[in-house]
C-alpha cells in the first residue's frame, strides 16, 4: 500500500486533472475550514494517519466531502496526509471496499496507519446522510432527491464525514 499511496495524487493535483465539476472540487477545497474542536482531535490521533481516497471526479458525494479531508490534512501534516487514486484505475482496491449492497459506491477513504497498512476504511456517506437517503429514496424523485443532498452537505460543512474519518484514524475501526 505505501507505493500506492505514494503513487496517488495530492488533492491539488486531482482537481487539475478533473475533466468534470473541477470548479466545484476548487470551490468546495477553497472554502472547507477546519472548526477548532475537529482540529484537536485530529491533533490527538496516537501516530500519524495516510488517508488514500478512491474517488471519480463526477461523484457529488466526492467533492462534497473528499475536500473537507484534504483542507484537514493540510492543517495538521505531522497527523494527516492524504491522497487520491481514481476508482476506475483501480479496481482491485474499489472490490475491497465495496458498499454494503455490493457497489462500487465512491468515496472509499482507506485509512493507514504510519506503516501503510489498512486499519479501517470510510465510505461512501456519512451515516446521518446515508440513513436519511434510504428512509426517503423512494419517495422523492431525481431531481428533487439530490437537490436535498446538496443542501445537507452544504449544511454539514463537512463536519460528519471528518467525524466518522476520524474515529476510524483514532480506533481502527471501520464505519
Amino acid at each position: 500500500m505505501k507505493n500506492r499511496f505514494e503513487g496517488a495524487r495530492r488533492l491539488s493535483e486531482f482537481i487539475e486533472g478533473a475533466e468534470q465539476n473541477q470548479e466545484l472540487w476548487r470551490s468546495i477545497y477553497a472554502r472547507a475550514a477546519i472548526g477548532e474542536e475537529i482540529l484537536e482531535t485530529a491533533r490527538e490521533l496516537p501516530a500519524k494517519r495516510h488517508l488514500l481516497v478512491l474517488a471519480e471526479d463526477w461523484c457529488g458525494d466526492a467533492f462534497n466531502s473528499v475536500p473537507w479531508l484534504a483542507s484537514l490534512a493540510d492543517a495538521v501534516p505531522d497527523k494527516l496526509e492524504l491522497r487520491v487514486l481514481r476508482r476506475d484505475e483501480n479496481a482491485d482496491l474499489m472490490d475491497a471496499h465495496l458498499s454494503p449492497t455490493g457497489g462500487r459506491a465512491i468515496p472509499v477513504v482507506m485509512v493507514l496507519d504510519e506503516d501503510f497498512e489498512e486499519i479501517g476504511w470510510w465510505g461512501s456517506r456519512p451515516a446521518e446522510l446515508q440513513d436519511w437517503l434510504e428512509r426517503n429514496r423512494a419517495s422523492l424523485e431525481q431531481g428533487e432527491l439530490y437537490r436535498q443532498l446538496r443542501l445537507w452537505y452544504a449544511r454539514d460543512r463537512g463536519t460528519s464525514t471528518l467525524t466518522e474519518v476520524l474515529a476510524i484514524a483514532d480506533a481502527g475501526v471501520t464505519l
